[in-house]
């Protein structure tokens, strides 16, 4: 399988993309307009396919707990996810990252920015949710044809068929919503150039766009509290992500910031 790739310098005017290491994770520290251009750029390239991931407090404490995750993570292009990560930033390197690049606001972003037509191909969610997805995308940013690969759930012999049917689909972009780790291992593991050219781990964005999921209301997401809102409406399925998740994040931070050898600028 050919390896996944970091952006081709050639995508932007600068030489080389800032980053930022958190919990061992190298983080573009980029803006979302840069960002667009070298996917744009690395897409029409003739090297490795392009693996695009997200990281938040969340993924960060997975990240101290999973090696598979982390070499997973070390194959992508990762950028930024909420406030967490930019209290890391702040912690260890002296200033918050350059933009918040979340992949609920980015990914429909992306999107809507990449003028040329193009083929994207969805998998993940429960049974109908990428279906419904897809609609929402189609009115997002009309000019890309979409199509539905498969729900979420499927063995081993199911990602067999799925890998067929994607390999058929002669997609572009393959959107992957299976959740942290599951879906950057999808990514990394399952997928190569015989499948697209960008593959992104998009979390919980076709339940959002599926209408199964609300988003927080603009203030709150301007206040970068959304995980508030999030907690509010599943207390249930998500107290331990951030009640207990969020002190374990700051406690891990602050250890980083005060072990010996962190390199802090």
């Amino acid at each position: 399988m050919d390896g996944g790739q970091h952006l081709p310098q050639e995508a932007s005017p600068q030489t080389a993309m800032a980053e930022r290491r958190i919990a061992g994770i190298a983080v573009a520290d980029i803006t979302g307009a840069d960002a667009i251009r070298r996917l744009d750029a690395a897409m029409s390239s003739e090297g490795a396919p392009t693996r695009l991931a997200f990281l938040n407090a969340h993924c960060v404490n997975l990240v101290r707990a999973n090696p598979d995750y982390r070499r997973a993570l070390a194959a992508c292009l990762v950028l930024p996810d909420g406030i967490g990560v930019d209290i890391a930033a702040r912690l260890l390197y002296g200033a918050r990252f350059r933009e918040n690049l979340n992949g609920t606001d980015f990914v429909p972003r992306l999107l809507s920015a990449l003028d040329r037509p193009l083929r994207v191909a969805l998998i993940g969610g429960a049974p109908g949710v990428a279906e419904r997805a897809a609609g929402r995308f189609g009115e997002i940013a009309p000019h890309h044809d979409y199509v539905t690969i498969s729900d979420g759930y499927f063995d081993a012999a199911g990602q067999a068929v799925v890998l067929t049917a994607l390999e058929h689909a002669e997609a572009d972009i393959v959107l992957v919503a299976m959740g942290v780790p599951a879906q950057e291992l999808f990514l990394v593991n399952a997928l190569n150039s015989r499948h697209g050219r960008l593959f992104v781990g998009v979390g919980a964005l076709f339940d959002f766009h599926a209408g199964n999921v609300s988003r927080a209301p603009a203030l709150v997401r301007r206040l970068r509290m959304e995980w508030v809102w999030r907690l509010a409406l599943e207390p249930a399925r998500l107290w331990r992500r951030y009640i207990l998740g969020n002190p374990a994040f700051l406690l891990g931070i602050l250890r980083d910031r005060f072990a010996p050898r962190h390199p802090i600028g």
